[in-house]
């Protein structure tokens, strides 16, 4: 992947600052990660979880971008509308697509709370979910894979607000924090029509993971890149993160089981 490819990532104001929300930050008890197990079989494990948190914006995710590759109509291609893309398995394009994406084995669970309704379980909305290539290319868009769509999908959320979805751990390219895409809708079908979306935002993942995954074939580029960046110096997480730093269990060997708790 060239520099030019690489620059055009979530950087750049012209992209990002017309849809950076302010935000307040978690401070108090959603917090974003169940107790991290340790990393087996690499011999690496999570650093602590941060206490559980809540924010002063009442225990809700903060709002962030979308960044410049959502690929749901509002910044060029529209995968929401597309025939299957309400999926578990986002691993591989559908469609006319036929791509696998490469990578280090990911599950990821969301667990949505109702803020309004007291933290209960949010069943039935609707969370589209995306990132990046292990070479830091988003489908739809990145010149290598403008004709995939993998490593997007959308789920429902069941009767205890979770969603599940099965992917690859996303590299670290230049300029940002390694970290995955969501929006959340009120609906399946409110998600794909395109309706209004309840929340905007990202989740990021912990450095000792990054290390783990980046330390095996293909995720070369990444270690460099997470080498030039934090979680402190990240033009999206610098303001705060206790909220949206996901906790990891399992193995690079045996598969990676990310999950995060989603505040609305």
């Amino acid at each position: 992947m060239s520099d030019d490819d690489i620059e055009d990532h979530d950087r750049g104001l012209a992209f990002d600052l017309p849809k950076l929300i302010t935000r307040r930050r978690a401070l108090g008890v959603l917090g974003g990660s169940l107790t991290a197990a340790a990393l087996a079989a690499c011999g690496a494990s999570n650093s602590s979880s941060p206490a559980a948190t809540t924010s002063d914006d009442g225990g809700q995710i903060p709002e962030e971008t979308a960044g410049p590759f959502p690929g749901d109509g509002t910044n060029g291609p529209n995968v929401l509308s597309e025939s299957g893309v309400v999926r578990s398995d986002i691993t591989k394009s559908f469609g006319d697509a036929s791509g696998v994406a490469a990578g280090v084995a990911t599950t990821v669970e969301l667990t949505l709370l109702d803020v309004a309704g007291g933290g209960k379980p949010l069943a039935g909305a609707a969370v589209y979910l995306w990132h990046c290539t292990i070479d830091g290319e988003y489908s739809l868009y990145g010149q290598s894979v403008a004709d995939e769509n993998y490593l997007r999908g959308v789920q429902e959320s069941d009767a205890n607000g979770k969603v599940t979805f099965k992917t690859i751990f996303p590299a670290a390219y230049d300029g940002r924090w390694p970290h995955m895409h969501f929006e959340i809708y009120e609906s399946l079908d409110a998600a794909t029509s395109a309706g209004a979306k309840l929340r905007t935002s990202q989740l990021a993942l912990p450095k000792q993971t990054c290390d783990a995954v980046y330390a095996t074939s293909g995720y070369e580029q990444s270690v460099a890149n997470l080498a030039q960046t934090s979680l402190d110096t990240d033009m999206v997480f610098s303001d705060g993160y206790a909220g949206q730093l996901a906790t990891v269990s399992g193995s690079v060997r045996s598969g990676l089981s990310v999950r995060l708790n989603v505040g609305v």
